[in-house]
């Protein structure tokens, strides 16, 4: 049984901080394909070095997470779509999980939103990088991508799937973020999430071409207005939460690495050669989610009962894992977002 336990740090104006003795979700990068060439991948699509886990793999690793009492599953890739064998291993879930699926949306049809319907997806996450078609399909590298990927929404919704508008906040769409909000009325979608730029694959080789200040960014989320029945999601001051406590995730070689922000920073063991409990126990891992931080802002730390924001950034800027996340005004610290450090610069941080 997963249980939540209140553990006080000292050092920390005396704060609770969560611990849970095992995670109850857990997000799975089930590929390193896409039908698309994005600007954006984290992933940095077919450049994988180790194959992926084959559906048995998937299966059986499915399987270890209902006997341990995992109640959530979240698939991303990749484009898992792109993956021919996705939809068996989401019919394997059977129900016993609850599934959430991030996707570009652009490979669904009607008939597959029926599938997926009947299979008991319980929502699409799906991510568009600019409002404008015109820039998305620069930004995917794909002609027509923005089209497919509104039709791929309308089907969703049409079968009764719930649809979350992702949209990474960016040099080509801050000034344009109501338009997210216009599009998430417009489809039926009751939420839209505007998430922070990651300097992961595609994204940190081109991050000058990409990023904006912070300053930049926190005028285009004050600007926004969001109308009635929908629902905004952002990790900006005053919810920049430190995830850590919570977060599980396997790389789609069976590396577990904790989150998908942190897959170019961390191996806390195979999931093919121990079970996964096991790398929750790694002692970084631990470390982690034991929230010992240099810096918090106590504005996101009373919403969030968290303490220091995101570690993938925290440690993608200053290399420390204990440092100050300057994505909040708070603990900034004059860091300039706009500029990446030289060592992620090099092709193998």
């Amino acid at each position: 049984m997963n249980t939540l336990i209140q553990l006080d740090i000292s050092g920390h104006a005396g704060r609770a901080i969560p611990k849970l003795d095992k995670p109850f979700k857990l997000t799975i990068c089930v590929t390193q394909t896409c039908n698309m060439n994005c600007q954006l991948c984290y992933a940095d699509c077919g450049s994988a070095k180790k194959p992926e886990l084959t559906e048995k793999q998937w299966k059986n690793f499915i399987d270890e997470l209902v006997r341990e009492g995992f109640l959530h599953v979240f698939f991303e890739g990749g484009e898992p779509f792109q993956r021919p064998d996705f939809e068996e291993i989401l019919a394997y879930c059977g129900r016993r999980l609850y599934i959430a699926i991030r996707t570009h949306a652009t490979l669904i049809d009607a008939e597959k939103a029926r599938r997926l319907k009947g299979l008991g997806v319980g929502r699409l996450y799906v991510d568009l990088f600019s409002p404008e078609p015109r820039v998305q399909d620069e930004l995917t590298g794909t002609s027509g991508s923005y089209d497919a990927a509104m039709a791929g929404i309308r089907h969703a919704r049409a079968a009764g799937l719930k649809v979350t508008l992702l949209a990474i906040l960016s040099r080509w769409n801050h000034q344009h973020l109501q338009r997210y909000m216009e599009l998430a009325q417009a489809l039926d979608c009751d939420q839209v999430g505007i998430l922070r730029l990651y300097p992961l694959g595609r994204a940190r080789q081109r991050w000058s071409e990409h990023s904006i200040a912070l300053n930049e960014m926190s005028e285009a989320l004050v600007a926004l207005r969001v109308p009635r029945g929908i629902q905004l999601m952002q990790s900006w001051h005053p919810r920049d939460g430190n995830c850590c406590w919570q977060n599980a995730a396997v790389a789609p070689d069976g590396t577990s690495i904790g989150c998908p922000y942190l897959r170019e920073s961390v191996d806390y063991g195979s999931v093919l050669e121990v079970p996964f409990l096991e790398t929750w126990r790694h002692p970084l891992y631990q470390t982690l989610r034991a929230q010992e931080v240099e810096d918090a802002c106590p504005d996101c730390a009373a919403t969030q009962g968290t303490s220091g924001g995101c570690r993938a950034t925290a440690y993608a800027f200053h290399g420390r894992w204990s440092a100050p996340d300057p994505y909040c005004p708070h603990t900034n610290h004059g860091v300039d977002l706009r500029a990446l450090p030289q060592r992620l610069l090099r092709p193998d941080p």
